[in-house]
């Protein structure tokens, strides 16, 4: 066994596939229970990285060790082949010909691109050493499933859920696309942080003779040209006060950070007065004719600013809800590239963010401006171009998460539904109830074109959408047959049908919504798109395992259309993995040049590493990477394999079957290291049963490193090495050793799976499957299980680390070179004698030593003395004996190897 893993893998690889291993292990297990495993899609956008390299290993080594344990497992491996990253990358290449292409030549390129990188990447997870149906994948650009989304999107319109309006969303200014929160990325930003007058053009009740203004503080300056309010929170006391020659209002928690912002040190307090005092007043906008409405607001805290906030309802959610409230306009000035319109004059054609400190200076020129300064803060960026994004309101289509249906809502519906799935860690239940409680309607629609349309039509006569279970139907129908791109060949007229009227106004002639379906709506239907027409599979699934951040992506989008169309989770348990970091906890970036490609990995070093380094990390937390942790596993491999190759060279002349030493007739120390090996498979099965991989690997490597290679195989060197071919004693450890390799090989199949095929083919017996791939999982033996036998080896272990201790003073003093040169002398306490005594000739094993003399003592003190061992040196065994001489046809050999060179000699 050569480690020659990047050339050798790739061979191991070839004869599983020859072999179509993927369909042997499902027919091998057909019939019995099935643990399905459903695949999240991966963009079908570059080339994987680290982080879908652990995602696709970690898939691979459950699947591969529930197969081992019996279970039917088919494994479809999916990909997410619509949406912005993939429209963005195509248009990227084109340059600055996207604007010359129609929307059919950029699908067709979208198309040309997504369908390049599945196949690209299949290659590359195979190359991992993943098992699936390759052949088969689900991919959501294929008609059968875009169809999926139509039938799915109905089940919900039908349940009242699917709804159009104008309300701000997450917008991105650069891709020109509305943005889910799945689809945002938070990181710091600078902002600018102003203070600004608002002055009142009623009194303050109870001050009428005074003319007053109200103090909003802002971080996003751009939004005040569409301001129509001012809230309160409607208990906060604000006090009214005059400073710097001006009369405010200002909230009493807030007071003293604010006037120390705006540079005001001196002030007179006029009065108070709870903000529900001072609702409907009305204060003059910046700019506009209209009023500035004082409303109230639970939502106003007490954190930063003045206790009054600013309302823009087209550029937040909460100002929003403040304006359905309160019946508010929603102006918006700002157009999709994020620039203002003629709405705001004074500033049209500026980008937002060029608008801010324009804004600032006529606000001061205006004698508005109070103070001003930056904030740095967390602040949603877009995942794709990783600019900032904006709030905006536009007409979008949504998926209301609060729609009363029959008795309930979604949001309610989703809460009681996570209680029943299993979670690991079991911590992330808090997280994703976490997400279900904040979470706003479901903004569904993008401004795209690589993806699956939104099937509503809009009548040209008198405006009103269209979206029935009739007109569903016939999307669904067209997607099923032609794909979507029919929906962009065709006419309205052609899809509805000749001489379809609008149900408000009679008119027959309609133009299609030109929006797609967000792509986490796509890969959020994929239970109803594989679950329910893979053969094989059934709904809901065992499993969805995928990073942490899915929580707010795809493990909730699954959830929310899964519980709206079927009332159900559609799994049974979900496994979060943390990101992959570097060894100092940074995120990889190209920037930071701490990237490092699981490919080139595979190339140096083997896939077999990689998978060492998915299994060897606590999955629940980042997972950090480096060359120094990768050279670490490396090392430890190297110990698992040498301890292998020890194995199996020792094997060289063992028969299974044949030469094989039942249980009851084996040497005491090989049953000893057997019983050791059912702890071992034990806790094994119990670490992958609670998918505790790295309590597998460490297991294994500890088991190798210090009960085989430093005590139980150091120990059988000398019957292994010299005993006769045949002898009992040699066979015993040979079948100890057979044993050992075969339980440690197939216990480490689903990780070191290219390993464990190499060691497979190697000892493979008569009657043994072709595969190790096709073999089951260790059982714990309970006849081999021997807990006294454990008890007295751990007595003996303990006195041997004594004896060692001694040796090494000696040979650290040059009294001695090897351990063979010495005899021990012991003195132990009479406690030791039942255990000692029956095994005196085992002690020159155990402490790998040519002799030991053992006497009883009244006391409790072990003694041990150490001095070289009489006799010459064996030029066989190496052992000091005083028979080495004694017979003159072999001069250099001792008592006990004469016999066995002499029965060679024949």
């Amino acid at each position: 066994m050569k480690a020659d893993l990047p050339r050798r893998e790739p061979e191991i690889q070839r004869f599983w596939k020859e072999m179509d291993i993927y369909r042997r292990v499902l027919d091998k297990n057909r019939g019995r229970p099935s643990f399905i495993l459903h695949d999240g899609p991966p963009y079908a956008n570059g080339d994987i990285h680290l982080g879908t390299a652990l995602n696709k290993i970690l898939k691979d080594i459950i699947v591969k060790y529930k197969s081992m344990r019996g279970y039917f497992c088919p494994y479809v491996p999916g990909w997410d082949c619509h949406g912005q990253p993939i429209e963005h990358e195509v248009e990227k290449r084109l340059g600055e010909d996207r604007g010359k292409l129609d929307v059919m030549e950029v699908r067709k390129r979208c198309r040309e691109y997504a369908l390049h990188f599945v196949e690209r990447q299949s290659s590359q997870f195979q190359r991992l050493g993943v098992r699936g149906d390759f052949e088969n994948p689900y991919l959501t650009l294929r008609p059968a499933y875009e169809a999926v989304n139509i039938r799915v999107l109905g089940e919900l319109a039908r349940r009242g859920l699917v709804y159009r309006s104008r309300k701000p969303i997450h917008w991105c200014p650069r891709c020109m696309t509305a943005l889910a929160e799945a689809e945002l990325e938070y990181r710091e930003k600078t902002s600018p942080s102003i203070y600004v007058r608002f002055p009142l053009l009623d009194p303050v009740p109870g001050h009428e003779g005074r003319e007053a203004a109200v103090v909003i503080w802002t971080t996003t300056p751009w939004t005040l040209p569409a301001n129509v309010a001012v809230a309160l929170h409607p208990e906060m006391e604000y006090v009214l006060l005059e400073a710097g020659g001006s009369v405010l209002l200002v909230g009493e928690p807030l007071l003293e950070g604010a006037l120390r912002d705006m540079g005001l040190e001196e002030y007179r307090e006029l009065g108070r007065l709870p903000g529900k005092r001072l609702e409907g007043l009305k204060a003059r906008h910046p700019w506009r004719e209209r009023p500035s409405l004082l409303v109230v607001s639970e939502f106003v805290t007490t954190e930063q600013g003045t206790g009054a906030v600013h309302i823009a309802p087209g550029h937040g959610e909460e100002d929003y809800q403040v304006g359905l409230e309160y019946g508010l306009p929603m102006p918006m000035p700002v157009d999709d590239r994020g620039r203002f319109t003629s709405e705001a004059p004074e500033f049209e054609g500026l980008y937002i963010d060029d608008a801010n400190p324009r804004i600032t200076a006529d606000l001061r020129k205006r004698g508005l401006l109070l103070g001003e300064g930056e904030l740095s803060h967390p602040y949603p960026h877009c995942w794709r171009c990783k600019g900032p994004v904006i709030f905006r309101a536009t007409p979008q289509w949504f998926v209301g998460v609060d729609r009363e249906y029959e008795g309930s809502t979604l949001r309610k519906r989703c809460l009681e539904a996570v209680e029943g799935v299993k979670w690991i860690p079991g911590w992330n239940i808090r997280r994703m109830v976490g997400m279900l409680e904040s979470r706003p309607d479901w903004c569904i629609s993008r401004q795209r074109a690589w993806g699956v349309p939104i099937p509503a039509f809009y009548c040209l006569n008198c405006g009103r959408e269209l979206m029935t279970p009739e007109t569903l139907r016939k999307a669904e129908e067209l997607l099923a047959s032609e794909g979507s791109d029919a929906w962009f060949l065709r006419e309205a007229e052609e899809i509805l049908g000749p001489g379809f009227r609008c149900p408000e106004c009679g008119g027959t002639e309609w133009r299609k919504e030109t929006d797609i379906l967000d792509v986490w709506f796509e890969s959020g239907v994929s239970h109803e798109a594989v679950l329910l027409q893979w053969e094989d599979h059934y709904w809901p699934c065992d499993m969805y395992l995928e990073g942490s951040d899915q929580h707010r992506g795809w493990f909730q989008t699954s959830l929310l259309t899964a519980v709206g169309t079927r009332g159900e989770p559609p799994y049974r348990s979900v496994l979060t993995h943390g990101f992959v970091v570097d060894g100092e906890g940074r995120k990889m970036s190209k920037s930071l040049g701490n990237v490092i490609s699981p490919l080139e990995i595979c190339d140096r070093l083997g896939a077999d590493i990689l998978r060492l380094w998915v299994a060897a990390a606590d999955y629940t937390v980042d997972i950090p990477a480096s060359g120094e942790i990768f050279d670490r596993l490396v090392e430890a491999y190297r110990r698992i394999r040498n301890t292998l190759r020890f194995l199996l060279g020792n094997l060289y002349d063992f028969r299974p079957g044949e030469d094989d030493v039942p249980p009851g007739e084996m040497e005491e120390l090989d049953r000893w290291v057997l019983s050791r090996l059912q702890r071992l498979v034990s806790r094994c099965t119990q670490a992958m049963d609670s998918y505790q991989l790295h309590v597998l690997f460490h297991s294994l490597h500890n088991f190798c490193a210090v009960d085989l290679s430093a005590l139980y195989l150091d120990m059988r060197k000398d019957c292994l090495y010299t005993f006769a071919a045949g002898s009992r004693a040699r066979r015993s450890a040979q079948t100890a050793l057979y044993r050992l390799l075969r339980a440690i090989t197939l216990l480490m199949a689903p990780v070191l799976c290219h390993t464990a095929e190499e060691v497979w083919q190697a000892m493979r017996a008569e009657g043994d499957p072709e595969s190790v791939q096709l073999a089951d999982w260790p059982e714990v033996d309970e006849g081999l299980q021997d807990p006294a036998l454990e008890d007295v080896f751990e007595g003996l272990l303990r006195l041997r680390e004594q004896v060692t201790k001694a040796i090494e003073e000696k040979r650290g003093t040059k009294e001695l070179g090897t351990s063979l040169e010495a005899m021990v002398r012991l003195t132990l306490p009479r406690s030791w004698e039942e255990v000692v005594e029956p095994r005196k000739d085992l002690l020159p094993t155990l402490f790998i030593v040519s002799h030991v003399e053992v006497r009883y003592g009244s006391g409790e003190e072990i003694k041990v003395e150490v001095e070289r061992a009489p006799g010459r040196r064996c030029s066989r065994c190496w052992n000091y004996r005083p028979s080495v001489g004694s017979d003159s046809a072999h001069p250099e050999i001792c008592d006990r190897c004469l016999p066995v060179v002499k029965a060679a000699e024949g």
